[in-house]
């Protein structure tokens, strides 16, 4: 990464929060709106909930769910959450996994 610093457009530096396949000069020159459109699996920034992240929501890195890490890391996140606590614990006390 070089030095380069964001500016108004939020050019300067990478937004993504994972191994991206896009090349780093270009990460750096590109507008965060642009970075964010991208599919999560070739530049993950974390804004398409509605596509996997590669990884887990579940609670204690995925131990605290039933479900095989594997599946859980290609689900996208959405789906995870709406899956109940018994089965897959996100920590999400809202909607299905509210206390009765």
């Amino acid at each position: 990464m070089s030095n380069l610093s964001q500016n108004t457009r939020d050019q300067g530096i990478s937004h993504a929060t994972g191994e991206s396949k896009v090349p780093g000069k270009v990460q750096e020159k590109a507008p965060q709106g642009l970075e964010e459109r991208l599919s999560e699996s070739v530049h993950p920034t974390g804004t398409q909930t509605g596509e996997s992240t590669m990884k887990t929501h579940a609670k204690d890195g995925g131990d605290a769910s039933i479900v095989p890490k594997k599946i859980q890391e290609i689900l996208p996140e959405s789906v995870e959450r709406a899956v109940p606590n018994a089965i897959h614990d996100t920590g999400d006390t809202g909607g299905l996994h509210r206390k009765k």
